[in-house]
């Protein structure tokens, strides 16, 4: 599934600082812009892997799971 964010970048010194204001706590730095954004990728895996964990706690075992994507 694919998947696109935005990313607001900062200089900060010798680092770059970022967010995704649709992701709450999704942070990212590096030395590199590009190392930023791998950094703020990686946040954003982890914070929606760990909401979906999250959510399906508690679903019944019966339940049917299915995938819908979005593009």
């Amino acid at each position: 599934m694919h998947n696109e964010f935005t990313a607001i970048i900062e200089k900060d010194g010798d680092w770059y600082i970022a967010y995704c204001p649709e992701i709450s706590g999704a942070n990212g730095q590096g030395k590199t812009k590009q190392e930023c954004l791998t950094s703020l990728a990686e946040a954003i895996r982890m914070i929606l892997d760990d909401r979906r964990e999250d959510a399906l706690r508690g679903v019944p075992d019966d339940a049917i799971k299915d995938t819908v994507a979005i593009s």
